[in-house]
């Protein structure tokens, strides 16, 4: 009778295959690792609207070796309205608590941030020159028949942000010098002049903060 013997599980040679598996294991653990590390404590940049370019919007950085987190500054959209705090408050005017709601009347009107408050700079130096108790920055319906005034300057801004999307960007009448034509049109082009100037100083951030 013939003896049949039973071949191990495991042959020899691929017990000798354990240890090498082991260790591409650990080696690629390790670079992994190294590659992640690599990932921390970095600058992370944001290109915003308008020109808004290299905002720093915050750093990685590592929490207890399991999470990673993200301390915003300000990403690109925040930067607007941060931009027009910062140009109102240079110039001492009264409407730098009402940034947030500049950027709100913009947005929902549909044109850009800056439109209100460079109007407002070449009007009345940013509110400081307006008819008395009038929050009117803007110099709109004030002729010699009488002045538009408001109680405060929120009711300004909301009527002045649906005035301009009425009687000025509906009909076409987007850029400094198109505006001029009806808003001024007796200027002789300083007007549409001061007003890009503006314009150019808030999308830059020209200005000291």
């Amino acid at each position: 009778m013939r003896t049949v013997i039973e071949k191990p599980l495991f042959s020899f040679k691929r017990l000798l295959l354990l240890p090498v598996f082991f260790v591409l294991t650990l080696v690629i653990g390790v670079a992994e690792l190294t590659y992640l590390s690599g990932k921390l404590d970095k600058k992370v940049i944001v290109f915003g609207k308008d020109s808004l370019e290299n905002v720093i919007i915050g750093t990685a950085n590592e929490n207890n070796n399991k999470d990673i987190s993200m301390n915003a500054i300000a990403t690109g959209a925040d930067a607007r309205p941060m931009l027009i705090k910062k140009y109102l408050e240079k110039y001492n005017s009264p409407l730098a608590p009402y940034s947030d709601l500049i950027f709100e009347l913009s947005e929902t009107y549909g044109y850009e941030y800056y439109w209100i408050v460079a109007i407002a700079q070449q009007e009345s130096n940013l509110c400081k020159k307006i008819p008395e108790e009038s929050h009117n920055c803007w110099g709109y319906g004030i002729h010699k028949n009488g002045t538009l005034k408001f109680d405060n300057y929120e009711l300004a801004l909301k009527s002045y942000a649906e005035y301009l999307k009425r009687q000025y960007f509906d009909k076409g009448l987007n850029t400094p010098e198109l505006i001029m034509k009806k808003y001024c049109p007796s200027s002789n082009g300083s007007w549409a002049n001061g007003v890009s100037q503006f314009i150019e100083e808030l999308k830059s951030g020209g200005f000291d903060m």
